[in-house]
C-alpha cells in the first residue's frame, strides 16, 4: 500500500492531537506541520512558516509534490480563503473554504443565518455604531452578551452583569479596537442560562456525523471566574448531554445547518463545531466554530478509535456517509497547563521539566512549546495539554491532574476544577 504524505497547518494542541491520530494510520507517510511545535516535532517535520503565510505555504506545496493532502487547523487561515486558493492550484484539502467559514469568522452572518431558518439561538440585535449600541443596552436586561463579531482567539465574548460593565465592554471592543477589526460590528444578545456543550461535527456538503459530545471551561480560573481565554481543559463526554438532547440537535440543529448553508448557495467540507446551551430540555446554539475546537479536540481524537485519515478523505470526496465513527467508552478529562498571566500578559522562553515516563493512558499535546539551546520551552499562552483517559471521568481526572502536578515551568498556572 502506498502512503499518503500529509501537511497539516497550524501549531497548537488541537494540530498536535490531529497528527497524533493520523500518525495512527495505515495510510499515513510523512506528515509536515506549518509551523508546528516542540511536541509536533517529535511526530512530523515542521516546518517555518506562518500558518497564515498562504503563499509561502503554497511554494513549499510546489516544491514538495508528494504531498497529498493539506489539513487546515486554525480559524484565521480559514477565513482568508486559504482552501479557495489550494484548492484553485488542484490540491486536497480538508477544511471549509472561505464563505463556509464565515459561520465562525462573522458572528452577525451566523446569527442572521440561524434567525433566517429557525435554528434555536439567543434573541439578538447587531450593531456597528457605537451610540446605538449604547442606547440599546441601556434599555436591556441584564446580564446580557456582547460579541466582536470577527476572530478574536476565543476572547470576544463578554458576559455583562450591568449597564456600567456593558459600556465598559462596548466602548472596549467599538472604540478602543481591543479586538481591531472584529469588533467594527457586534452581536448584543440575551443571556442563556444553563450548562453549555460542545459537540464538534464533521460534515462533507451533505452528510452531517456528530463525534463525542465535550464540556469545556473558558474561564481563566476555579469556578468559572475571571477572563474568557482559548479554554482551560475539557472532558468527553458531556454528562449532562442526554439522549433526548442530541436527538433534537441532530434533527433541528446539526442538519437543518448544513441545509441553511446550501439554500445561501454554500457547501460546508470540514467540522463544524456546535457550542450548544442546555436548560432543561432546550438546546439552543451559543456558537458555531468552522474547524475542530481547541481543547475540546484533545479530549474528543483521544477516544476516536476510526481511522482519522480515511474520514478527512470520506469528507474531501463527499462520502462521508459510507464512514462509521466509533469512539471509546473510556472518557477523557483534558488540563490545559498555561503561563503565569495568561490570557493577558505573560513571558515566554521558560524552560519546562517533563516526567521521565508517561502511563498508557496520558498523552501530553503540545500548544505553545519550543526547543531553544535543546531545551523545552514556554512559547505561548497555554503551554500543555495533558489529557488522560479511565475506566471512568473521576478516575481519567486524577490521573490527568497527577501528572499535571509533575511538570515544572516557572509561573504554571491550571484550573484545578476540570471534570470535578
Amino acid at each position: 500500500m502506498e502512503k499518503k504524505n500529509i501537511l497539516v497547518i497550524g501549531g497548537g494542541g488541537r494540530e498536535h492531537a490531529i497528527i497524533w491520530k493520523l500518525k495512527q494510520s495505515k495510510h499515513v507517510g510523512k506528515i509536515y506541520c506549518a509551523p508546528g511545535n516542540a511536541g509536533i516535532a517529535e511526530l512530523a517535520e515542521c516546518i517555518d512558516i506562518k500558518a497564515t503565510d498562504i503563499s509561502a505555504i503554497l511554494e513549499f506545496l510546489k516544491n514538495n509534490s508528494d504531498i497529498h493532502m493539506i489539513v487546515v487547523g486554525p480559524d484565521d487561515p480559514l477565513a482568508m480563503g486559504i482552501v479557495d486558493k489550494l484548492e484553485s492550484e488542484g490540491f486536497r484539502v480538508f477544511g471549509p473554504n472561505k464563505d463556509a467559514a464565515q459561520l465562525e469568522a462573522s458572528k452577525v452572518f451566523s446569527k442572521n443565518l440561524m434567525k433566517k431558518y429557525d435554528i434555536p439561538t439567543a434573541t439578538y440585535e447587531t450593531f456597528s455604531n457605537h451610540a446605538e449600541a449604547l442606547s440599546y443596552v441601556r434599555e436591556s436586561k441584564f446580564p446580557l452578551v456582547i460579541k466582536a463579531d470577527g476572530l478574536a482567539l476565543g476572547k470576544g465574548v463578554l458576559i455583562c452583569q450591568s449597564f456600567d460593565e456593558a459600556e465598559q465592554g462596548l466602548k472596549q471592543i467599538m472604540l478602543d479596537k481591543s479586538f481591531g477589526d472584529a469588533g467594527q460590528n457586534i452581536v448584543i444578545e440575551e443571556f442563556l442560562n444553563g450548562f453549555e456543550v460542545s459537540v464538534l461535527s464533521f460534515c462533507d456538503g451533505k452528510t452531517i456525523v456528530p463525534m463525542a459530545s465535550a464540556r469545556d471551561y473558558k474561564r481563566a480560573h476555579d469556578n468559572d471566574i475571571g477572563l474568557n481565554t482559548g479554554g482551560m481543559g475539557t472532558y468527553s463526554p458531556n454528562d449532562k448531554y442526554f439522549p433526548k438532547h442530541e436527538d433534537f440537535a441532530n434533527e433541528h440543529i446539526l442538519q437543518k445547518t448544513v441545509d441553511a448553508l446550501n439554500s445561501e448557495g454554500i457547501k460546508f467540507k470540514g467540522v463544524i463545531f456546535f457550542g450548544f446551551m442546555i436548560d432543561g430540555d432546550d438546546v439552543k446554539v451559543l456558537e458555531y466554530n468552522a474547524r475542530f475546537g481547541d481543547p475540546e479536540t484533545q479530549s474528543v481524537l483521544k477516544r476516536l478509535e476510526s481511522d482519522l485519515f480515511e474520514i478527512f478523505e470520506a469528507v474531501i470526496d463527499e462520502k462521508l456517509h459510507e464512514v462509521d465513527l466509533r469512539f471509546s467508552q473510556e472518557p477523557c478529562v483534558t488540563v490545559v497547563l498555561a503561563s503565569g498571566g495568561y490570557p493577558e500578559k505573560y513571558e515566554k522562553h521558560i524552560s519546562i521539566i517533563l516526567p521521565n515516563k508517561l502511563p498508557e493512558e496520558v498523552t501530553i499535546f503540545h500548544a505553545g512549546t519550543a526547543i531553544m539551546n535543546g531545551q523545552l520551552v514556554t512559547n505561548g499562552g497555554r503551554v500543555l495539554n495533558i489529557s488522560a483517559l479511565g475506566k471512568t471521568q473521576d478516575e481519567a481526572r486524577k490521573t490527568a491532574y497527577k501528572i499535571a502536578k509533575k511538570i515544572k515551568f516557572k509561573g504554571k498556572h491550571m484550573r484545578n476544577d476540570i471534570a470535578k
